[in-house]
């Protein structure tokens, strides 16, 4: 199977075309203010209404109060969620759209039992610990934590880049592989020469 790319931190239109025209499967929208990566929704508005079809959206919150969520649901009309804080399965089913939830790969964490407890997402993302951060650290985790086998979909995150994406889906084999800060000329901002040379390991480890 091809393995799915989503290229998060999206903040300005060129570089959504950038990412869809090298062969990105899903965009991720920040909605997490503290984040460098923070779009305002207004701008996630206006980027979304200009992209073409069959390019997933995503929205990214992290321990955001329900009628926040909704709201910027409603202005946006993102396709998908992700959690990336402290949220209960009974937390992120209640929005009535598909949801994948992050888990940060801290020293104690039992990803079987954190797949089990979140059954109703249709992925499980792994990311890089960091205390106090709840991603987009640019840090790689030891990958070979990863349970061989997991009952969701595995989207794989935390530090990739043009140098290590093939090696991890060779060893991995996620579902999909999620990229940030190894994509950027700046927090916030795109390179475009990483964002095809990414895409280019990716195909290459299929």
């Amino acid at each position: 199977m091809r393995t799915r790319v989503k290229i998060c931190g999206i903040t300005r239109l060129e570089d959504a075309l950038a990412a869809i025209e090298a062969g990105a499967d899903a965009l991720g929208f920040v909605f997490y203010p503290p984040s460098p990566r923070y779009v305002d929704p207004a701008v996630a508005e206006a980027i979304i209404a200009q992209l073409p079809p069959f390019v997933t959206t995503v929205a990214l919150f992290v321990d955001d109060s329900p009628e926040q969520v909704n709201a910027i649901l409603g202005q946006t009309g993102i396709d998908l969620l992700q959690f990336h804080g402290d949220e209960s399965p009974a937390y992120c089913q209640q929005f009535n759209r598909p949801y994948f939830k992050a888990v940060r790969m801290s020293p104690d964490i039992d990803v079987i039992a954190e797949c089990k407890r979140f059954a109703s997402a249709r992925g499980l993302l792994l990311d890089a610990y960091r205390p106090g951060v709840p991603g987009g650290t640019g840090e790689a985790f030891n990958w070979d934590r990863i349970p061989s086998d997991l009952e969701l979909p595995l989207i794989l995150a935390g530090g990739l880049d043009q140098n290590n994406v093939a090696k991890a889906i060779s060893q991995v084999k996620p579902y999909a592989v999620d990229v940030s800060g190894g994509v950027e000329m700046a927090k916030g901002r795109k390179d475009c020469s990483k964002i095809i040379s990414f895409m280019n390991e990716v195909a290459c480890a299929n």
